[in-house]
Order: structure tokens, then sequence, then C-alpha cells
């Protein structure tokens, strides 16, 4: 089986700016990691390799610093990475930026696709619909657990609030990893020097894909952002408590909690 895990690199931060005239963020100067909800998805893809052999493609757009995020992703045994990288890539919202994603994918050889459910930076938990959408391919959120029946079937099962569903999936389908629905390996060396000696990361640029200028990026996105606001900080009076024992520290607590005028006796 084949499978294609879409990985985003975001900021290691919540302390991240927004650039007042785009409404975009400020990535310059933040660190960033793969986004965590992705890490999940990857580990499921590995995890059906590792059962059902086949092969796992990892892909990002973003800026070139994502190329460290590729080779965590190699490190953990992702067989090939792509890299979509260009200036007429920037700024893109959920659609432009599923739209580009989509195009690789139907470049590539894939059975299954694979997601995080949403990205720390943003959480809309667009990107895995549009992409099946675009793709014309069912998918399914909020998945735990995938099984491969065979015969181009997959069983999969997902978390709802207070129960699980069961779904048979024909393949080519798109699936969602759910939040802290695995427990993502480590990665090994000997495949992360891999990077090193073996050209696995390739990075394509819109020369490779060929796409519309009108239709990715900045240019292709429709979500416009007119005002943004941030909330001030809220003041804290940096109180610490340091009772000998807890029925010291409850009453100190309620005390404070009444002369503060947040608790009534």
């Amino acid at each position: 089986m084949d499978i294609v895990v879409c990985i985003k690199w975001v900021p290691n931060t919540t302390s991240v700016n927004i650039d007042q005239k785009t409404g975009t963020l400020i990535r310059s100067g933040v660190p960033s990691v793969i986004n965590p909800h992705d890490l999940h998805a990857l580990e499921i893809a590995l995890t059906l390799k590792d059962r059902f052999g086949g092969s796992v493609t990892a892909i990002t757009m973003a800026p070139p610093s994502a190329k460290l995020g590729l080779e965590h992703a190699i490190g953990m045994g992702c067989d090939r990475a792509i890299l979509l990288t260009d200036m007429v890539y920037a700024g893109a919202d959920t659609l432009a930026t599923s739209y580009t994603l989509a195009k690789t994918i139907s470049k590539l050889k894939f059975d299954l696709i694979l997601v995080g459910q949403e990205t720390v930076d943003s959480s809309t938990a667009h990107i895995g619909a549009q992409v099946a959408s675009w793709l014309h391919i069912p998918y399914l959120y909020y998945v735990v657990d995938v099984n491969y029946l065979g015969d181009g079937k997959i069983w999969a099962k997902r978390l709802l609030e207070d129960a699980y569903e069961e779904y048979e999936l024909t393949l080519p389908a798109l699936l969602a990893a759910a939040m802290h629905s695995t427990h993502p390996r480590r990665v090994k060396l000997s495949y992360k020097l891999r990077c090193k000696s073996e050209q696995i990361i390739e990075v394509w640029s819109n020369k490779t894909l060929g796409l519309e200028a009108n239709c990715v990026g900045l240019k292709g996105s429709p979500t416009i952002v007119r005002k943004t606001s941030f909330v001030p900080e809220v003041p804290r009076k940096k109180i610490v408590c340091k009772p000998k024992d807890v029925e010291q520290a409850a009453e100190w607590l309620i005390k404070r909690l009444i002369e503060e005028r947040l608790l009534k006796i």
C-alpha cells in the first residue's frame, strides 16, 4: 500500500505575530516544528507499512526551512519526502493550500492519504476534507485505528464524543488521525542519515507543478482578513502561597477569594 502523509511546519510557540496588511503569520525568527497532530498521521501510516508493506511519502508546503521537518519524518521511517516551496505559494489559505497539495498528490502513486486532525497554528481542520474533495475520494475524520482488509479496502475506527464508529472504505481514500490516537515513534539516526547520503527529500517549485498563479498562494485564497485584534494580557498579582499543610492552603485560598469578591460565604 502506497501512503501519502501531509504534514505542516508550524511555529513552535503561541506567541506569533500577524502581518497587519496581509493578515498572515509572520514566521521569520520563530522556531518551527512538525504540527504535533500530524505525528499521529505519520505513526498510523508507518504502522500500516510495517504490517502490510508498501511506501510512505511525506509532503509539506512550506518555506525551505521545513526541510528539517521532513528529515524528522524520514527519521521516523518515511521512504520519501517532498517539499513544496515557492514564493508564489506564500500566504495561502486552506483552499489554496489543499489545491496545491491535491495537485501534487495527483502526480504520485497512492492508495491512502493521511493528515492530522488539525493544526496548532490555525485549528481549522479543513485541509483533509478539502484535499479529498479536490481528488474526489472518500474521507473520514477522527480516526484512531486502521486495518487493511485486502482487495483495495480498509477498515477504520473513529472516535466521537461518547462512542466509536467503524467504517469500511474503498481505496483510494483520505483519513484524518484523531488527536492523541497513537504514540509516535522516535527518530532513528540510521534513517535520518539517509537524508545526507541519498536524495530522499525532493524540492518541488511551481515550475514542477505548473499551476496557475491566480489559483495558489495569496492570490488563490478567497479568505480575507479584514482586521486583527489582540486581547491584552491579563495583569497578574503573582501572589504565591507557601502553606505548611493542605488545611492551611485551603484556608488561605478561601480568604483570598473572599477578599477579591470572587466567593461569598
